[in-house]
C-alpha cells in the first residue's frame, strides 16, 4: 500500500515538473475536462485507501485474545497514531493539490484577460489608423474643393458666403435658445417733470425695491398747503412684494415723505450713517422709531434682497454720505446716480468712486438713470472748497456781526462757516429748528469737526459783542415762517437785525422762490444791513452736475439705455441731447412721466401701462383731505371774496319772515358800498317773490336761483365774481 502511495506521489510530482517546464517554454495548454475528471478519480481512490486501512486495523485488533489485552491496547494506540499520521499526510497532499488547481485556474483567467486586452489594443490601433487615413482623405478633399472654389466667380463666392453666414447664425440662435426672462419694471411715482418728491419703484416678478421717498414744497397756487408728498397707492396695493426702501442721501426731497409712507406701509429702510441719523430725527417727531427697522449700510456694500441686489457706490453731493446705486437684476444692471456732482477737491476728501463706475461700465450697464437738475448749464460745477475761500475773504477784518443763511442739510457749507469762525475767534449761535437738528446730528456722528465751546445758545448772544458772533440760520429760500424772514420783518423774538449786521445768503433761489428771496433781501437792506448773495459773490455753488460732468458719467458707464431723472421737462430734454452727443442712440433714450411704466430686458425697452400717481397735499395734521376742490375754493376766495346771504322763511307758507341780510368778506367794504348792498337786497327780494308766484318751496331750488341771478347782477355792476353762499333758516 505504501509503495502504491509513493508511486502515485512520484507520478504527481513528475506531472507538476512537466507542467512547470511547459509553462517555462510558454507552451502551457489549459487542462481539459478529461484532466479535471482524472484528478477527481485520484482523490476518490486516495480517500478509499484511507478507509480500507482503518477497517484492516480494526479487524486485526478484533482478532486478538483476552490474554494479550494490554499488548493489544498498546498496539492499538500505536496503530491509531500511525493511521492518524497517514490520514493527516494524505489530507495535506489533497489540500496542496487543491491549491495548485486554484492557482492554475487564476493564471488561466489572467491569461485570458491579457489576451482580450491585446485584442482591444489591436482594435484601437486599427481604428487610429483608419482615423488618420480618413483625416488625410478629408484634407485632400478640402484642398481639392478649395482649389476648385478659387476658380469661381466673385458673385458665386458672395452668394455662398451669405448662405454659410445665415446657416451659422441659425445654428447660433438654436444653440442659444432659452426661456425669455421676465422684464424689469421701472415706475417713477415722483420726481419727473418737477423739482422734489423723488421716489422710484423697481419691480422684478414678485420683488419691489423703492428708491428714495421725498417731498416737494407747495407751489404758489397751493394756498395754505404745508407740504406735497407722492401718491403711494400702487405701493399700498403691492405691499407684500416690497423688500425695502433704499435712500441715496439725506436731503428733504429724498427723505421728507418717509414718515407718511411708514404710517401706511411698514418696510425696512437702508441708508448710510448720516442719512440714517437724519431719518431717525424725522421718525422721532412722528413717533415711529420703535416700529421702524432702520439699517445702516456703508459705501461699497451690497444689499441682497433676492433677485434684486442693490450696491452702494460712493458719490459726491452737497451733503456727506451720498451714494449712487447699482441695481443688479437678472436682466441687467441699472445705475441710479442719485443727486451728484464731480468734485475733485471735496471738503471731506471722499471722492466719487470712479473706478467702480468704470468697472460696471466694462461689465455692461443696461440703463443709466442720471441727475438732470443742471443739464442746461454748460461746463463744470465749481468745487465746494471755493466757497470757503470767499468766506475767508468776507470774515477777514469784518467788525460786524455776521449772519449766514444756508440750506440746513448742507453740512459741508456749515463746516466751512465753522472753520472761518474758529479761525477769526467768533462764537457760533444756531437759529432755526431744522438747522439745529442737522448740526446736532452731524456733530454727534463726526461729520462736522468743531472745537469745544464754539457753539453757544441763541439766548447767550447778548453776552458777546457783534464782532465776536456768527449766527447760522435757515431761510435762504425766503420761506414765510423761516428764521431769516422773521428777522427781516422784525418778528423774530431773539435776533434783531441792525445796520451793524453782515447778512450772507449762501444759497441760490430754487425755481419759483425768486420773488420770496428778493423780498427778504429788500427788507434786510431797508433796515440798513449789508447783504451779500450769490449775484454779488460766489457764496454758493451747486450740488448738481453740469453738462461736462454728465458727459463724464456717460463715458464711464456706457449704458445701453438712458433715462434722465430729477428735473423738469426742459432739463430732461437737455440731458438727452447731451447723451446723444456721447453716442447713445435716440431710440434708446426715454423721458418718463410720473406713474408711467417702463419695461426692459437685455434686448428691448418699451413704455407700457401706468399706475396711480400724483400729489398728496399736507395741510397741518391733515394728509390728503385737501384736494383740488378745496384748493379751487381757496383760490376763489383769495381772488374775489365771499358774499353770505341770510334769510328766515316760514316753513309752511314759504314767506320771508326776516331778512335778507348780506355779509361781505373780501369782496367790498360794506360801509363804503351801502348802495351796492341795498341793490343786492332788492335783487334777492325780487327773486324770492318770483319763487312764491311759481309756488316753489324747495330750498335747494330757491338757493340755486338766488345764486345764479345774484352772480349775474354783481358781475354786471362790478365785473367781479365772488363766492355766493345763501343760508336759509326755517321757522
Amino acid at each position: 500500500m505504501k509503495e502504491n502511495m509513493k508511486t502515485e506521489d512520484n507520478s504527481s510530482i513528475a506531472n507538476k515538473e512537466a507542467t512547470v517546464k511547459r509553462r517555462g517554454t510558454k507552451t502551457y495548454v489549459p487542462r481539459t475536462n478529461e484532466t479535471k475528471s482524472r484528478n477527481q478519480i485520484q482523490e476518490k481512490k486516495g480517500q478509499s485507501r484511507i478507509d480500507n486501512q482503518q477497517r484492516d486495523g480494526n479487524t486485526e485488533l478484533n482478532m486478538e485474545t483476552p490474554n494479550t489485552t494490554k499488548r493489544n491496547k498498546a498496539r492499538k494506540v500505536v496503530v491509531n497514531q500511525e493511521i492518524k499520521n497517514r490520514n493527516q499526510g494524505e489530507r495535506r497532499k489533497l489540500d496542496s493539490k487543491r491549491e495548485i488547481k486554484k492557482q492554475e485556474e487564476i493564471e488561466l483567467k489572467f491569461e485570458n484577460k491579457s489576451r482580450l486586452g491585446t485584442k482591444r489594443e489591436l482594435q484601437k490601433r486599427e481604428e487610429n489608423v483608419e482615423q488618420r487615413n480618413e483625416t488625410q482623405r478629408r484634407k485632400k478633399q478640402y484642398s481639392e474643393t478649395k482649389t476648385q472654389s478659387s476658380t469661381m466667380s466673385r458673385q458665386t463666392k458672395q452668394a455662398r458666403t451669405r448662405t454659410q453666414g445665415d446657416n451659422e447664425n441659425q445654428l447660433t440662435q438654436d444653440n442659444r435658445f432659452q426661456f425669455k426672462k421676465s422684464p424689469l419694471k421701472i415706475i417713477p411715482l415722483g420726481g419727473l417733470l418737477e423739482i422734489g418728491k423723488n421716489i422710484t419703484v423697481f419691480e422684478y416678478e414678485n420683488e419691489i425695491v423703492v428708491v428714495d421717498c421725498g417731498l416737494a414744497f407747495p407751489e404758489d397756487d397751493m394756498l395754505g398747503i404745508d407740504l406735497v408728498i407722492p401718491d403711494i397707492t400702487y405701493l399700498e396695493r403691492n405691499k407684500e412684494k416690497i423688500k425695502g426702501l433704499v435712500i441715496t442721501h439725506g436731503h428733504e426731497d429724498h427723505i421728507g415723505s418717509i414718515p407718511y409712507l411708514l404710517k401706511q406701509i411698514n418696510i425696512p429702510i437702508y441708508a448710510t450713517r448720516l442719512t440714517a441719523g437724519l431719518i431717525k430725527n424725522k421718525l422721532e417727531e412722528h413717533g415711529l422709531v420703535r416700529s421702524t427697522k432702520l439699517n445702516i449700510i456703508n459705501q461699497g456694500e451690497t444689499i441682497y434682497f433676492g433677485k434684486i441686489n442693490v450696491e452702494f457706490i460712493r458719490s459726491c453731493h452737497s451733503i456727506p454720505d451720498a451714494v449712487a446705486l447699482a441695481i443688479h437684476t437678472p436682466v441687467g444692471t441699472i445705475l441710479h446716480t442719485g443727486d451728484f456732482k464731480i468734485d475733485y477737491t471735496p471738503i471731506d476728501d471722499e471722492r466719487m468712486d470712479f473706478g467702480r463706475l468704470a468697472e460696471l461700465g466694462n461689465k455692461g450697464v443696461l440703463a443709466l438713470m442720471s441727475d438732470s437738475t443742471n443739464a442746461e448749464r454748460r461746463g463744470y460745477t465749481m468745487s465746494e472748497s471755493t466757497v470757503g475761500d470767499v468766506f475767508e475773504k468776507l470774515f477777514l477784518n469784518c467788525k460786524k456781526r455776521i449772519v449766514v443763511a444756508t440750506f440746513a442739510s448742507n453740512v459741508h457749507r456749515v463746516q466751512q462757516i465753522v472753520n472761518s469762525a474758529v479761525k477769526y475767534g467768533r462764537k457760533i449761535a444756531v437759529c432755526g429748528r431744522s438747522m439745529i437738528n442737522m448740526i446736532t446730528t452731524a456733530v454727534e456722528l463726526g461729520y462736522i469737526q468743531v472745537p469745544n465751546n464754539v457753539f453757544i445758545d441763541i439766548d447767550m448772544i447778548r453776552n458777546y459783542t457783534d464782532e465776536q458772533l456768527v449766527i447760522i440760520t435757515t431761510g435762504s429760500q425766503g420761506e414765510t415762517m423761516s428764521a431769516l424772514t422773521r428777522m427781516a420783518t422784525g418778528e423774530h423774538k431773539k435776533v434783531t437785525i441792525t445796520s451793524n449786521d453782515l447778512v450772507i445768503i449762501s444759497a441760490s433761489p430754487i425755481p419759483g422762490n425768486e420773488k420770496l428771496v428778493s423780498k427778504v433781501i429788500d427788507d434786510l437792506m431797508k433796515i440798513g444791513a449789508e447783504v451779500v448773495y450769490s449775484t454779488l459773490e460766489d457764496v454758493h455753488v451747486s450740488g448738481h452736475a453740469c453738462q461736462e460732468e454728465q458727459k463724464l458719467m456717460l463715458a464711464l458707464v456706457r449704458p445701453k439705455y438712458f433715462i434722465p431723472v430729477h428735473g423738469e421737462y426742459r432739463q430732461l430734454i437737455a440731458h438727452i441731447e447731451t447723451a446723444k452727443k456721447m453716442g447713445i442712440e435716440p431710440e434708446n433714450t426715454f423721458i418718463l412721466t410720473n406713474g408711467r411704466i417702463l419695461e426692459m430686458n437685455e434686448n428691448e425697452a418699451k413704455l407700457t401701462g401706468s399706475v396711480p400717481s400724483g400729489k398728496i397735499l399736507v395741510d397741518g395734521l391733515g394728509v390728503g383731505d385737501v384736494g383740488n376742490i378745496v384748493l379751487r375754493d381757496r383760490q376763489h376766495l383769495s381772488q374775489d371774496g365771499l358774499i353770505v346771504i341770510v334769510l328766515t322763511m316760514d316753513g309752511a307758507t314759504g314767506e320771508v319772515v326776516a331778512g335778507p341780510d348780506v355779509i361781505s368778506r373780501g369782496f367790498v367794504y360794506v360801509r363804503e358800498s351801502e348802495n351796492l348792498m341795498d341793490s343786492v337786497k332788492m335783487v334777492i327780494r325780487d327773486e324770492i317773490a318770483k319763487c312764491e308766484e311759481k309756488h316753489i318751496k324747495e330750498w335747494s331750488v330757491i338757493k340755486s336761483n338766488l345764486k345764479d341771478n345774484l352772480r349775474d347782477y354783481i358781475y354786471q355792476k362790478t365785473k367781479r365774481n365772488p363766492m355766493i353762499l345763501p343760508i336759509i333758516m326755517e321757522v
